[in-house]
């Protein structure tokens, strides 16, 4: 009986790489901060497209999850015109 590899997220288990894992992680949970943010201007697509400086489809997008589409580098700037603050948390992996 083969033995179960557990993963610490889904991105660790479909990434080919720990720095594929660790970007995607990033932009994942960058995604989903500025989605929240969004979500509780409680204003409308195209008002919150242009506090973020993006256009509506552009933001349609980022709400439907398309991680594909934003960088992490987009992300960023987005989370900042979303007035959120990004900070960077380092540690060393376990030998």
């Amino acid at each position: 009986m083969e033995k179960m590899k557990a993963y610490k997220s889904v991105w660790d288990a479909i990434e080919p790489t720990p720095a594929d894992a660790a970007r995607m992680k990033a932009r994942s949970n960058l995604m989903m901060a500025i989605e929240d943010a969004v979500k509780r201007w409680d204003i409308t697509q195209a008002q919150a497209a242009k506090r973020l400086k993006i256009t509506q489809p552009r933001l349609n997008d980022l709400l439907r999850g398309k991680i594909s589409k934003f960088s992490l580098d987009a992300l960023m700037d987005l989370a900042s015109n979303a007035g959120l603050s990004v900070s960077v948390k380092i540690t060393r992996q376990a030998a």
